[in-house]
């Protein structure tokens, strides 16, 4: 089995590298920056000079692209490719009207298709543990699993197509409301003279231990902002769900709060930055 990999960005880049040492088979790869699918050919993957290249020699083709209109483009190209026996998975962050959408194109093939976003961030990636929720028809998850299972170790099918995303963007989001309230209780216990590494500690004798906080504490701290998943992006996914709050008429204000946060980190420009710079919008560091 050949699988071909087209996305080599931030979090494309190592999972495809995971996929390239744990499968068998050929992985082609491409991406619009030559330099990322170069990078990823020096590490014993097919370098191609197209997403149809790609997708025309592999039997299984996986997307990690930024947008919906991406992956729309993605899917434009590839689908001459798509015939009976071939998988579609896509595994970018998307609305998932859009990836029903692109599923019914796939389907229309005889090919077979599945939505398939990750959880956690680029140092999961790299290690090959990220969360990884699965949208399809219930026949084809075991086939995709050992697939799936070489970029993350907790694997789980949400339902048909579409559902993957919806549960990645529920996650997402709780996430950001989880964020806002470490912002807002940190920046208080600082005011206050109480340190990071102890707000840190005594919030994990409690009930308020967060995955969050444990992980992203010492770079609070050191006031790092490096990126490994963007401001812009949890953006962007919070985009995506205001729109299915307001399409299953189901109000959501802590959403909405915390996405008036990352609308005003855009909007001071800090979008290109980690997601955690959301603390110097709450704490009014960033004017």
């Amino acid at each position: 089995m050949n699988i071909g990999f087209i996305g080599l960005g931030i979090m494309g880049e190592s999972m495809c590298e995971n996929i390239i040492k744990k499968h068998d088979g050929r992985v082609y790869v491409f991406d619009v920056m030559p330099e990322k699918t170069a990078l990823l050919a020096e590490k014993g993957a097919v370098g191609c000079e197209s997403a149809l290249e790609a997708a025309e020699q592999s039997d299984v083709i996986i997307t990690m692209v930024p947008k919906s209109e991406h992956s729309r483009a993605v899917c434009e190209q590839v689908l001459p490719a798509m015939k009976p026996g071939k998988i579609y998975i896509d595994m970018s962050t998307i609305d998932p009207c859009v990836s029903v959408e692109l599923s019914k194109l796939v389907k229309a093939t005889g090919a077979q298709f599945a939505d398939a976003p990750v959880v956690k961030s680029k140092p999961a990636a790299i290690a090959g543990t990220l969360g990884i929720y699965a949208g399809c028809d219930e026949a084809l998850f075991p086939v995709i699993l050992p697939i799936l299972s070489y970029m993350g170790n907790n694997v789980i099918r949400m339902g048909g197509n579409g559902m993957g995303l919806v549960m990645k963007i529920c996650h997402n989001t709780l996430v950001a409301q989880i964020q806002n309230g470490v912002n807002e209780t940190l920046g208080l216990a600082q005011r206050c003279g109480i340190s990071v590494d102890d707000f840190k500690t005594a919030i994990s004798y409690g009930g308020g231990q967060n995955f969050y906080l444990d992980g992203q504490a010492e770079k609070l701290r050191d006031r790092d902002w490096t990126t490994a998943f963007s401001l812009e992006n949890m953006n962007k996914d919070l985009g995506i769900c205001a729109a299915l709050s307001a399409e299953k008429e189901f109000p959501m204000p802590g959403m909405e709060n915390a996405r008036r946060v990352y609308a005003e980190g855009m909007a001071r420009g800090i979008g290109k930055e980690d997601f955690r710079a959301t603390y110097k919008i709450v704490n009014k560091e960033v004017e």
